[in-house]
C-alpha cells in the first residue's frame, strides 16, 4: 500500500549548501525501482539547484537469494546472494556519478536486455560497459569497503524504518525537523510537490541540457522521458530520436509502451556537431 508518513527516527543531518536533501531507498533488483528512475532523472534536471539525492540500497536478501538460485552457473564463476549490491557499493569508490552510470547499466541488462546480472562475470561485464576501471572494480569488489558501505546502506534503512522499496525521505536544512517519508510509487507530480512544501516557496525549474548533454548524462532514456523532460509530444520525440538512431549516435531498444534508447560510442566532434534541435527548448 502506497502511504506518506513521517519517519520516526530521522539519523542523518544536512551537510549540504543545497536546503534540501532527497534519500532515494531503492531495491536495484525491483522492477518498481527501475521506475523510479525516470522521475529522479527529471526532478534533477528540472530542481537540482534545490537539493542534493543519495541512492541507499534497500535491498531484499530474499529476492537476491531467488534470483541467485535461479541462475546456471558456470564452473569458473561464481554468485552470492549480496553480490550485485556490493558491486554496486565497488563502482561507488570510483565515485559517485561512475557508481549511478553502473547501477544503471546493471538495471538495462536486467530489466531491458533480460540478462543475469546474479553472477561475477555479468558484474564484469556491466562494469566494463560502464566503463569502469576494471582492475580497480575487480578489487573493490573484495574490499571491506564495499562490504561495509552495504552494511551502511541497511543500517540507515532499519534507522529510517523503510520497509520498502521503492521508499522516499527528504530532509530539509533544520536538523530539528523530521522528514517526510514517501513509500511506494506515485506521480512525478506528487514528488515536484513534495519538494515546493518543503521548501515553502514556489518552485522554479531550470531549462533542459541540450540532448547530447542528457545522454551523456544519463546514457539511456526512454520516449516518455524525453518528451516529458523537453515538453513536446512523443511523437515529436520520437522523431528526433529516430534521426539519431540513424546517425549512428543511438541504438533503439522496443519496449511494450515506449521505445528506450541507448547512447553509442561516438567522437567527441560528433557530440559538439549534432545539438538538439529547437523543437527540444522551452
Amino acid at each position: 500500500m502506497n502511504n506518506l508518513q513521517i519517519p520516526s527516527a530521522p539519523v542523518v543531518s544536512i551537510s549540504s549548501t543545497k536546503p534540501i536533501e532527497i534519500y532515494a531507498f531503492i531495491d536495484p533488483l525491483c522492477s518498481s525501482c527501475f521506475d523510479l528512475q525516470p522521475i529522479l532523472r527529471k526532478l534533477q534536471v528540472e530542481y537540482e539547484q534545490y537539493f542534493t539525492l543519495r541512492l541507499v540500497l534497500s535491498t531484499k536478501l530474499s529476492n537476491l537469494n531467488l534470483l541467485c538460485k535461479n541462475e546456471s552457473i558456470n564452473d569458473d564463476d561464481f554468485t552470492h546472494s549480496s553480490l550485485p549490491s556490493i558491486a554496486i557499493k565497488a563502482a561507488e569508490l570510483q565515485g559517485k556519478r561512475v557508481g549511478m552510470r553502473f547501477l544503471q547499466k546493471l538495471q538495462e541488462q536486467l530489466f531491458l536486455d533480460t540478462k543475469s546480472v546474479a553472477t561475477y562475470s555479468s558484474l564484469i561485464s556491466i562494469a566494463e560497459q560502464a566503463q569502469l576501471d576494471i582492475q580497480e572494480f575487480k578489487s573493490d569488489i573484495y574490499s571491506n569497503e564495499a562490504k561495509r558501505a552495504f552494511q551502511c546502506d541497511l543500517y540507515i534503512s532499519r534507522e529510517m524504518n523503510v520497509n520498502e522499496s521503492p521508499s522516499i525521505v527528504f530532509f530539509n536544512e533544520h536538523i530539528e525537523d523530521e522528514g517526510l517519508k514517501i513509500t511506494g510509487l506515485y506521480s512525478y507530480k506528487v514528488y515536484e510537490k513534495v519538494l515546493a512544501e518543503m521548501l515553502d516557496m514556489e518552485l522554479f525549474p531550470q531549462d533542459p541540457p541540450t540532448l547530447d548533454e542528457l545522454f551523456l548524462r544519463y546514457q539511456s532514456l526512454s520516449t516518455n522521458e524525453i518528451a516529458s523532460i523537453y515538453g513536446v509530444t512523443k511523437y515529436a520525440a520520437e522523431c528526433e530520436l529516430k534521426k539519431r538512431m540513424l546517425l549512428q549516435q543511438l541504438e533503439r531498444i522496443p519496449l511494450v509502451d515506449t521505445n528506450h534508447w541507448r547512447l553509442k560510442t561516438y567522437s567527441q566532434e560528433n557530440n559538439n556537431t549534432h545539438r538538439m534541435s529547437s523543437l527540444m527548448s522551452r
